[in-house]
């Protein structure tokens, strides 16, 4: 197994394991974070081309690259060509290096508007954005899209080769159509049938949640790398075990207790510095939700944990937390090798 890597126009892409943009989840400290420990690229959570909300404190921050490793890509969100062709001009102007164009979103309040995945019911206008944004900028367009509107309309090879031929530079395709949203299991035959139809680089999306699955998914669909959304969500280090089993087939290990309570701690102090301490703090409660859960008594600290307003609060809870369970395993570990010596004694 190799890890090979591919250009996203004149960017070189370090590795197959790529970050989804997930609105509320890929902001950037989250998005450095998986580059950080692995990921070979990351997209930003879907910004609206809708002028009237560019000034937004939400727009603003998603589509806040300050400082994050190149290359910078955005993702942007609506169903008005020339609104979009000016959201990519605007975001390449603030540092965006890559435009990705979303028409894989199934949310009901995204699909209202036409835009998203519904845009996959409407050929006509889903070529005109990709054309007029590719046209509108000089860096690379790509989108992210789905099978199709429904199970009997899989329209992905078709838009496809479509948008490849008005200039998207890569294409991303989830494993689901739009009326499925999330539900059941992803498909990867369109994926495979959309890579052997064009020439740009294709991602595969969907499901994808452990290195032997991304290796799976590579082999089933040919295509050129792997994009993981939600098995992300409080593990950023998968991208870092994708990318090292692609590469060597060999497995990483899950991060220790240490390892674990270190890459949280940071990953709060950048949150907290990014979004001021109060929106921080209500939106680091899913995150540390998200790293804790598989944890044995996680959920009742979780509890008290949701209830803390500070930072302060939070992190020196988290301490605590760590610092009991570390003692408790010690306590077991000791209960266990007392046990162990007794039954051979006997």
């Amino acid at each position: 197994m190799t890890s090979t890597a591919f250009r996203i126009g004149p960017h070189a892409i370090a590795n197959r394991a790529l970050v989804a943009p997930m609105a509320g989840v890929t902001d950037r400290p989250f998005r450095q974070l998986c580059k950080r420990l692995g990921a070979g690229y990351a997209v930003s959570e879907m910004a609206s081309s809708n002028p009237r909300l560019r000034d937004s404190v939400k727009t603003e921050r998603r589509t806040d690259h300050a400082g994050e490793t190149e290359p910078r890509a955005v993702q942007i969100v609506g169903a008005d060509p020339a609104s979009m062709a000016e959201a990519a001009r605007h975001n390449v102007a603030r540092g965006a290096q890559i435009v990705d164009i979303n028409m894989g979103c199934p949310a009901r309040k995204v699909c209202n508007t036409a835009a998203g995945s519904a845009l996959m019911a409407q050929e006509a206008l889903a070529l005109s954005i990709v054309d007029v944004v590719a046209r509108a900028v000089d860096v690379p367009v790509t989108v992210k899209l789905r099978t199709g509107p429904d199970l009997r309309q899989r329209n992905a090879v078709r838009l496809a080769r479509a948008f490849a031929d008005a200039g998207a530079q890569m294409l991303v395709v989830h494993g689901r159509t739009r009326a499925c949203a999330f539900r059941g299991s992803a498909e990867y035959e369109t994926i495979a049938e959309v890579k052997a139809s064009v020439r740009v680089p294709v991602v595969a999306n969907g499901d994808i949640d452990s290195p032997q699955k991304a290796a799976e998914v590579l082999r089933l669909t040919g295509a050129d790398a792997v994009m993981i959304g939600r098995a992300a969500q409080g593990r950023p280090w998968i991208f870092g075990q994708v990318a090292h089993y692609l590469s060597t087939g060999e497995h990483l290990a899950d991060p220790d207790d240490a390892t674990l309570r270190a890459a949280l701690r940071a990953h709060l102090l950048d949150h907290y510095a990014f979004h001021g301490e109060a929106r921080g703090v209500r939106s680091a409660r899913k995150h540390v939700g998200w790293y804790l859960r598989a944890l044995d008594g996680a959920q009742a600290f979780l509890a008290r944990f949701h209830t803390l307003d500070s930072a302060e609060q939070q992190l020196d809870e988290i301490d605590r937390w760590f610092a009991h369970r570390s003692e408790s395993l010690q306590r077991d570990a000791a209960a266990n090798d007392i046990l162990f010596r007794r039954s051979h004694a006997a």
